[in-house]
């Protein structure tokens, strides 16, 4: 008896679904075409005969891969593109952005780093210990949601750091304006303001608190969803 479930796999092995819905429409496409073969069998065609009846019941498979597309996307109308790399990088960014209100009201306040320049003051620069400390799960999970919905390696990356990503965004559009930021601040912290955005050792404090360090963080929890992704998928193949 011919592996149904294998024969459609090598027929449609392109389907733009994510991964459940393709293995759902493998699956019913295999069950149909196996009653279709068990239904001659029984009513006394040969085996071979009833394979070739059943196997010319499609007509062209690529004509059947764009008709199932069609469909499904009438019943999801969001395309591949929001779902394997829209969505699951704005639920990490705004995740990532949550985290550090959330954690504050539970008392989980930055620890503030001093550091004592040549001319004798002292700049502060905050680090969110435990903010960081849990961006590798947020990167985990940007990767889990584009890798579920069918997105590449490559898209599960993206998703995954795109928090970091961001922050280098917002840097490099409010640079411009600092000075205009600065004199909206109290003459108390506008002097730490200034020396964070207009001396070079600051800037780069600013950028390696916000996208270096952010970033590794999250691209340590992508690398790991990944590796242990692909340990249980070879897992799953040697199983089998």
């Amino acid at each position: 008896m011919p592996d149904w479930q294998d024969l459609v796999r090598r027929q449609l092995p392109d389907l733009a679904l994510d991964t459940e819905a393709k293995d759902e429409v493998h699956a019913e496409l295999a069950g149909h075409l196996e009653e279709s073969y068990e239904s001659l069998c029984t009513q006394g065609v040969p085996d071979h005969a009833a394979l070739k009846k059943t196997l010319s019941e499609v007509t062209d498979w690529n004509k059947l891969q764009e008709q199932i597309e069609m469909a499904r996307q009438k019943e999801n109308p969001m395309t591949p593109r929001s779902s394997r790399l829209l969505l699951p990088s704005l639920v990490t960014l705004l995740i990532a952005m949550t985290m550090i209100p959330v954690l504050e009201s539970l008392g989980l306040n930055p620890v503030f780093f001093f550091m004592r320049r040549s001319h004798g003051q002292e700049q502060a620069f905050p680090v969110y210990t435990a903010w960081l400390m849990l961006l590798p799960f947020v990167g985990a999970l940007g990767a889990y949601l584009s890798s579920r919905a069918g997105g590449t390696r490559r898209a599960a990356i993206v998703c995954g750091v795109f928090p970091a990503l961001a922050f280098f965004a917002i840097l490099l559009l409010v640079m411009p304006y600092m000075e205009i930021l600065e004199h909206r601040l109290e003459p108390s912290a506008r002097s730490v303001f200034h020396s964070l955005t207009s001396e070079p050792f600051g800037r780069l404090a600013v950028i390696a608190g916000w996208v270096l360090v952010p970033g590794a963080c999250l691209l340590i929890g992508v690398q790991a969803y990944l590796l242990i992704s692909r340990r249980l998928a070879q897992r799953g193949v040697a199983s089998h």
